[in-house]
């Protein structure tokens, strides 16, 4: 393989969702055009370099003339209304969804033994801090359910067990268009202690 070809197949691989095979075409297809994808990928890529940064309030991401990012500037979002979640992509899920309206705090992380991730490299001292300062009414934990995601969440509510907040989960159960017999037995009995009325 030419070198660059293969340093660049080698950089696609480390991103999420394409491994080896798909990073090779996808090297190849940029090579094969330049004008039309390579040039603009490398543009786009020095652009988001230079022009994203972490938000100094939520650390989520924004542009970097707008610190703090614009959900945390908005007037309109609920002010009293916080979202933990574990990384910035969790934050445009949740955007994309529209049933959030309040704001964010993003952790880094979750915490993982395996992972070296413990409290000290998560944002958590400014998780309290942001609920004290701000008259925080509600925390809504919105982290993985897994059992670094349960650790997490039981970490944040004794983080801000004396603080004033209420603090809440995301609802556990059966994700839409499902079977209940092809759902495993943790989600099924989340799902059965959580159900609402009909």
């Amino acid at each position: 393989m030419i070198p660059p070809v293969d340093e660049l197949e080698k950089c696609l691989s480390k991103l999420p969702g394409l491994g080896r095979r798909s990073a090779l075409r996808a090297a190849l297809a940029l090579v094969r055009e330049k004008e039309r994808l390579l040039s603009p990928l490398v543009a786009s890529l020095i652009a988001a370099r230079d022009g994203v940064k972490t938000c100094s309030v939520c650390g989520s991401f924004t542009v970097s003339s707008s610190d703090p990012c614009a959900l945390c500037t908005d007037p309109l979002r609920d002010a009293t209304s916080l979202c933990v979640v574990e990384e910035p992509s969790d934050v445009v899920s949740i955007e994309s969804s529209g049933a959030f309206r309040g704001r964010y705090h993003v952790l880094g992380g979750k915490l993982s033994p395996a992972h070296r991730s413990g409290p000290e490299k998560l944002a958590f001292r400014s998780l309290r801090d942001r609920v004290l300062a701000d008259g925080v009414k509600e925390v809504l934990i919105a982290v993985s359910t897994d059992m670094d995601g349960d650790a997490t969440a039981g970490y944040i509510v004794e983080t801000l067990q004396d603080t004033p907040a209420r603090v809440t989960r995301l609802a556990f159960g059966l994700p839409a268009g499902s079977a209940v017999a092809y759902s495993d037995p943790l989600t099924l009995r989340r799902a059965v202690r959580g159900r609402t009325e009909a």
